[in-house]
């Protein structure tokens, strides 16, 4: 047996996608690991070079993407749900929240909430600054930096991801938001390009990661004294340590352990800032937040379009913040967004936008206040003692926490919520690595967890040896404007897959199409009086819809259609009538025994004497486009017939229209 054959039988992986990235990622790992200076050199001319002429590109894009998610959010189009029309979320909302900080940006609110502020205000952009000005442009430029315009980019390619995967049931990987442009295409050589580069720049940012997050692990450490002074043994243990726990984390799943870590350090980061917040100058934090609060709103479309086109003197300061930030984040939206999309089945649009978008950009304006001002505040206590450090960025955190009582406890606390956020990144990173690997494969062998876990690992330690960890991230940071357009292509593909969806779930029944009469009464009025068991269910199936099926199949095939009748009588059976086609999707009108949960009212209502317990069981019709069903359990054989036909005509009457192809293309 050859290895792509091994590989097919004995895993999940798509050795299309799989191989080149494994190939391209050995090639960069060299040549940043043996001639670090070189690649960075090269590097940092290609970096510069699309900072200096694409900036503004950067810029209007985040923009467009906010009003984009605002005019989602604010049409009937944010009703539409991430899923079925009756699918529930899959995790509780407070849940959802604490998982997208760990995925998103908690280690990076521990490494700059004080450092950001801090820097701003010992550098500011203008040197005529009075004190309350520099105060006020460094919380307003920290805002802008870790506010909507980050997670705007983290949100669309999430929603991308989440709609396509949950709404059209494609593969949850970055390919399917490509759907309405590629078509059947997404399944080929494009495709595959698309998930190559993804997993190629996920892998990439979180190396880098690794790298960075272990050297900040190892200032506190230092800050504690358990450790006298930076080594790559010290960082390399740092890492083995974190990876092993994010692999145990991985392999358990995303429900329980990513959530739970996610929980556990949200609820930590949470205690930290009521610390600060009660230690530290708290009447001045409260007015500080709403003024801070105030004065980015009232400045957000202005800074949403600055790119110092009238002082060219300020462009050196805006290319290494500004730029650089909008790069990081979108070098990091394939990883964030996939994570996002795979813990937003069944919410709908706008709860997915308001929650994305708002939650977290005013969490973490609480956050950058809390850490941001008290840190400047306790820089003018101590006469700069906070300043003295700021060119040692990882060290600035915890030389805060010594101006502040406790501060062996609080640093101890800081060092578990950035080791937390730590594995929670590479937990989920892991998680997304393996799904673009996979192509959107939902259960994979453990092995492959723990396959990319030393991969990762292995990446990271021959980076940091070799000083080449600064080239990657430089690289990474050059991926990003291409990903920047391919983000724009994915705005376009969304709004047209949302357009042909709100024209295709909204097609109304064609007028005499209700075939319920005045036939029977008497036979569905003792059904309604009687409580539905499963075994009525069985009856129904077995009596009237297996005999109604099997004549249409046999009328369907004179016509020269292929149909077929599938039918399981087990604890919950189900029957299936299908009508197969060749480029669009079959036809399909199942029915399927689903319990119903009865109100406590019914139940003890002493006029009601046939129901005698909270669950009746119905059966539910349910259709190959997802649409909710509906109770058919009082129709006999012709009518139920006759509903199949009147669901067929509308079937049809979506197929011939060619506005519909998206939602009608059979993709597999």
């Amino acid at each position: 047996m050859t290895f792509l054959k091994q590989l097919r039988a004995n895993s999940t992986l798509k050795a299309p996608i799989f191989l080149p990235s494994l190939i391209f990622i050995a090639f960069v790992t060299i040549y940043c690991s043996f001639f670090p200076t070189h690649a960075q050199k090269i590097l940092t001319i290609a970096k510069q070079q699309i900072f200096t002429h694409f900036s503004w590109l950067y810029v209007l894009a985040a923009s467009i993407f906010i009003v984009f998610l605002i005019l989602l959010c604010s049409s009937r189009l944010g009703d539409i749900r991430l899923g079925t029309d009756n699918e529930a979320p899959e995790y509780p909302f407070l849940s959802w929240i604490a998982m997208l900080f760990a995925a998103g940006m908690g280690i990076g609110l521990m490494y700059f909430g004080v450092a950001e502020p801090m820097l701003h205000y010992v550098n500011p952009l203008h040197q005529q600054f009075t004190a309350t000005e520099q105060v006020k442009e460094a919380m307003l430029m920290t805002f802008y930096h870790w506010g909507i315009h980050a997670w705007a980019i983290y949100a669309v390619i999430g929603l991308a991801l989440a709609y396509f995967g949950f709404r059209y049931k494609l593969p949850l990987t970055i390919r399917s938001g490509f759907y309405p442009l590629l078509k059947h295409k997404i399944s080929g050589f494009w495709g595959h390009v698309i998930d190559v580069c993804a997993l190629c720049s996920t892998i990439f940012g979180i190396t880098t990661t690794l790298g960075y997050g272990a050297m900040q692990l190892d200032a506190g450490l230092n800050s504690l004294g358990w450790i006298e002074s930076r080594s790559f043994s010290t960082l390399s243990i740092l890492i083995i340590i974190v990876m092993f726990l994010a692999t145990i984390s991985a392999i358990t799943g995303v429900a329980k352990g990513v959530r739970r870590l996610s929980e556990v350090n949200l609820f930590l980061a949470l205690s930290l800032m009521l610390f600060v917040i009660i230690v530290g100058p708290t009447l001045l934090l409260f007015t500080s937040f709403t003024e801070n609060l105030g004065y980015y709103l009232s400045n957000l479309v202005a800074l949403s379009f600055r790119t110092f086109a009238y002082e060219p003197e300020n462009q050196s300061w805006f290319s290494n913040w500004t730029v650089l930030y909008w790069a990081w984040w979108v070098s990091w939206a394939p990883f964030v967004g996939l994570f996002i999309a795979k813990i937003s089945k069944g919410r709908t649009i706008r709860e997915f936008i308001l929650g994305v978008l708002f939650i977290p950009s005013l969490f973490n304006a609480l956050w950058m206040t809390t850490f941001g001002n008290t840190a400047i505040w306790l820089d003018v206590e101590t006469a700069g003692n906070l300043s003295a450090l700021s060119n040692n960025t990882e060290a600035l955190l915890f030389g805060f926490f010594e101006q502040l009582p406790f501060s062996n406890i609080a640093s101890f606390i800081a060092i578990m919520i950035i080791a937390l956020f730590f594995i929670t990144s590479a937990d989920s990173g892991i998680y997304v690595i393996n799904s673009i690997a996979s192509q959107g494969e939902e259960k994979s062998v453990k092995w492959q967890s723990i396959f990319w876990a030393l991969l990762l690992t292995v990446l990271a330690l021959a980076l940091l040896r070799s000083d080449g960890l600064s080239a990657l991230q430089t690289m990474t940071l050059v991926i990003a404007l291409p990903f920047t357009i391919i983000m724009l292509l994915l705005c376009f593909g969304l709004w047209k897959g949302l357009m042909v969806d709100n024209q295709y779930f909204s097609k109304a029944f064609s007028q005499g199409s209700d075939n319920w009469t005045g036939k029977h009464w008497q036979d569905r009025l003792e059904k309604i009086l009687l409580q539905s068991k499963r075994a009525d269910v069985k009856h129904f199936i077995k009596d009237i819809a297996q005999p109604a099926f099997n004549e249409l199949v046999a009328e369907f095939e004179k016509h020269g259609l292929t149909a077929q009748t599938e039918i399981i009588m087990d604890k919950n059976p189900k029957i299936e009538f299908v009508v197969m086609k060749e480029n669009v999707r079959n036809f399909l009108y199942g029915i399927d025994c689903k319990p119903r949960e009865l109100s406590n009212l019914v139940v003890e209502d002493d006029g009601l004497p046939n129901i005698d317990s909270q669950r009746s069981y119905e059966p539910i019709t349910y259709f190959i486009d997802g649409r909710e069903g509906y109770d058919v359990q009082y129709m006999t054989k012709n009518e139920l017939i006759v509903d199949v036909l009147k669901q067929y005509e509308r079937y049809m009457n979506l197929v011939m229209d060619n506005t519909n192809a998206l939602m009608t293309y059979d993709v597999a």
